[in-house]
């Protein structure tokens, strides 16, 4: 009886530890020199749950918000043109810390200046 007892504690316990949930590794993301990526508003156009309209960049397919830089520091984020309604090209450095992006440069690049450089 009691190695039937134990067998069972053990077969429990080896469960237990194969239901637990492996942490999710984040991907290393540190730009040293400028890299374009893509920006608008992480809630309106990258589907980022959050309280308003902020900043994000997407990089390899993955939104972030943006610490560092504002979404109210580039214009108006509901003109035309704006992050709310438009996914823009920025220059940015910096690196991805628990979730967000945590810019050191963020430059919005001008939509003329890509045509110009697109090579066909």
């Amino acid at each position: 009886m009691k190695k039937l007892i134990t067998l069972m504690l053990f077969a429990l316990m080896a469960i237990g530890v194969q239901a637990q949930q492996k942490a999710k590794k984040e991907p290393v993301i540190d730009f040293k020199t400028p890299h374009v990526v893509e920006t608008a508003c992480g809630e309106c156009k990258f589907d980022l749950k959050g309280k308003e309209c902020d900043l994000a960049v997407r990089i390899d397919g993955q939104a972030y918000f943006v610490d560092g830089s504002d979404i109210d520091d580039h214009g108006d984020a509901h003109a035309k043109d704006g992050f709310c309604n438009k996914v823009r090209k920025a220059e940015v450095t910096g690196k991805v810390v628990n979730g967000r992006f945590k810019a050191t440069s963020f430059k919005l690049l001008k939509e003329d200046t890509l045509k110009s450089n697109t090579k066909i």
